[in-house]
């Protein structure tokens, strides 16, 4: 229940805020809220990070469906640690929160802009939080023992 929970809420913040993004701001608008730090920029991103692998809309379908395929039956099978289920369920809920994007808009809305690094959004922050929570977990709590299900 805990994989579900974090899964739901990560996509239910990450589509609220992008529905205020499109309803409030036009695409390439940018207000910055820290100068030369931070800035809300609104940005349709049809590839990856860094704006790798443009235009590839059924490759990014697919890795979504798998992935969250993969990390519900893990979870269903498995009875991981809380900690683990709270952190797949970031990355279930990210990659279904720019799931629902791309098959909507054709391409992911991403908003967040800090310095030189790529405009993201809250999906992408849940994938990445949870993909180094896991890690974290994985090697220096027993192989994901933290904090037992049971």
């Amino acid at each position: 229940m805990r994989f579900l929970i974090s899964a739901v809420i990560l996509v239910v913040l990450d589509q609220i805020s992008k529905l205020w993004i499109i309803n409030n701001m036009t695409v390439g608008q940018s207000i910055v809220v820290i100068k030369g730090i931070f800035s809300i920029s609104y940005v349709q991103n049809k590839g990856a990070a860094f704006g790798i692998m443009q235009d590839k809309y059924w490759f990014f379908i697919l890795a979504a469906l798998v992935v969250v395929t993969l990390i519900t039956y893990y979870n269903i099978k498995h009875s991981p640690s809380v900690a683990m289920q709270y952190l797949s369920g970031l990355i279930a809920g990210g990659a279904i929160g720019n799931l629902i994007d791309r098959l909507i808009y054709n391409s992911v809305v991403d908003f967040f802009s800090i310095g030189w690094w790529p405009v993201f959004n809250v999906a992408d922050m849940g994938i990445v939080c949870g993909c180094i929570g896991l890690l974290i977990v994985l090697l220096f709590f027993d192989g994901g023992n933290f904090i037992n299900a049971d």
